[in-house]
């Protein structure tokens, strides 16, 4: 299986990191890296932190304003005609999209909880690499969260992406 790694770089000096798997999601991995050789992600923030279930970033600052300019790519899991069998348990990174199944940009989520139900239903492109990773994710979620602009499950103290590198 081709493999690359990848590391979530956070302001408070915590990062976590992932192995993607192009084998499984080649468009959504491809996009990816991409998003992260443009230095895309550095600054945004995790801007939805539901407890037992994902942590989701890429795509809001900390104003919770969105971030423009990455384009949708077609959504990589079985309904949407795409075999993909990484299912959605702990520690899985995965793309966030609306109703519109390719509606994928640059959002994802980490899994925290059992998402099988996610399973052919979004892409699933990754996992953590080391309990480490799964660790700080685990914290994450369990932070104090509250309404903003408009959006449910927000961290009340922002957590900041600095940059995600290739590694």
């Amino acid at each position: 299986m081709n493999i690359k790694k990848i590391r979530i770089n956070l302001e408070n000096g915590k990062s976590m990191t992932f192995e993607l798997f192009p084998d499984i999601a080649p468009l959504t991995c491809a996009n990816f890296i991409s998003l992260i050789e443009q230095n895309y992600f550095n600054g945004l923030i995790f801007h939805r932190v539901i407890k037992g279930f994902m942590i989701q970033g890429g795509g809001l600052f900390e104003d919770m304003s969105e971030k423009k300019g990455a384009k949708e790519i077609k959504g990589e899991f079985l309904s949407n005609g795409w075999e993909n069998k990484l299912s959605h348990d702990k520690g899985v990174i995965s793309m966030a999209r609306t109703m519109v199944k390719d509606s994928a940009s640059s959002q994802f989520f980490i899994v925290t909880g059992n998402a099988k139900f996610l399973d052919g239903e979004y892409a699933a492109f990754g996992k953590v690499a080391d309990k480490d990773s799964l660790d700080i994710a685990l914290e994450i979620e369990k932070v104090e969260t509250n309404s903003s602009n408009f959006y449910d499950d927000v961290p009340v103290k922002p957590i900041i992406i600095k940059n995600i590198e290739i590694l």
